[in-house]
């Protein structure tokens, strides 16, 4: 019994050296990086230079516009003049809706608005030194992201539930020089607090961003081309396009908190230093699971010396009887 106590103490002493002292012990995350300024684009849910298609009916939270587009090519909700003339509505909108023809100061506001989209997409795709490059080949699918600047030379795909891991004040920035496609019934989700408007995806492609039939999307999408939303597809974000924005039975809302879906189980990051930080809880549960070891043995050895006094207590008292 001696032996095997000292052979447990032995390794738990081993496991407690390892874990303090040779155990990668990660580093204070680099910070995020710094939010992309949106300006004035931020005052809509949908913005596009071309036209914003729909296929009734869909669900829109926040403001949508066009330019320099003209009204017209704001198909599919059924659009009410205001008495100002300075914006319509409609029943598949809650908030206005703004075009280039419409009345002054409108015109001159979705100028400026189209600008600062422009500048918030090259905000986004000329930051530099890259927390991860080439990620995954363009194949993130079933990943789990940290807060940082990821950049690719080709299209980015989703086929599985991909999460971004963070706090509320974390930043993602995703550069993409192809295009964006997530796979039907699939899932960009948020967890740890992270919120939909730190989360920027600059697409690069000659097609743009598109979000198969009834996935679910996390972030603001700055697309060069298109942002195509599928049949039932869900957007918690923005959709900034600098040509067209399609829909079809969408849910779109700026302001709204991701949907509702739990991540459970085990994470498995996939940068360095959360591979590290997983690393090092994986040793420090096997050092406790030691020490529970050890405390066990201790407590058994005792009770058997207890058990030996009062057995040769109860042998001496019986000779002492006789």
């Amino acid at each position: 019994m001696k032996r095997v106590l000292a052979t447990l103490v032995a390794l738990s002493l081993v496991m407690s050296m390892f874990t303090g002292v040779f155990a990668p012990v990660p580093a204070a995350r680099a910070a995020s990086p710094a939010t992309v300024d949106l300006g004035t684009a931020g005052n809509f849910t949908i913005l596009a230079k071309s036209g914003i298609t729909n296929v009734p009916t869909s669900a829109i939270t926040g403001d949508i516009g066009v330019s320099p587009a003209a009204a017209s090519t704001i198909t599919g909700f059924a659009l009410v003049m205001d008495s100002s003339n300075q914006f319509s509505t409609s029943p598949q909108v809650t908030g206005k809706i703004y075009a280039a023809d419409y009345a002054s100061p409108t015109p001159a506001n979705m100028t400026t608005a189209v600008s600062d989209m422009e500048a918030a997409y090259l905000d986004a795709a000329l930051r530099a030194t890259p927390d991860d490059t080439e990620l995954g080949g363009g194949n993130i699918s079933g990943m789990t992201l940290a807060p940082g600047l990821y950049k690719w030379s080709t299209g980015v795909l989703i086929n599985s539930n991909v999460t971004l891991s963070g706090s509320a004040s974390d930043v993602w920035i995703f550069q993409i020089a192809g295009d964006l496609k997530i796979a039907s019934n699939t899932k960009v989700l948020l967890a740890g607090g992270a919120v939909a408007s730190n989360v920027f995806w600059q697409v690069g492609g000659g097609v743009g961003a598109i979000l198969g039939t009834y996935s679910t999307f996390n972030g603001n999408i700055l697309s060069l081309k298109q942002v195509v939303l599928k049949t039932g597809a869900v957007l918690n974000g923005r959709a900034l396009a600098q040509t067209l924005v399609t829909l079809d039975h969408n849910g779109v809302s700026a302001f709204g908190s991701a949907v509702a879906g739990s991540v459970g189980g085990l994470v498995y990051p996939t940068n360095k230093q959360g591979i590290m930080r997983q690393l090092a809880v994986l040793v420090a549960l096997l050092a406790a699971l030691c020490g529970l070891v050890v405390w066990s043995a201790l407590v058994l050895s005792r009770r058997k010396r207890r058990n030996g006094t009062d057995t040769g207590d109860m042998q001496t008292g019986g000779k002492s009887g006789s």
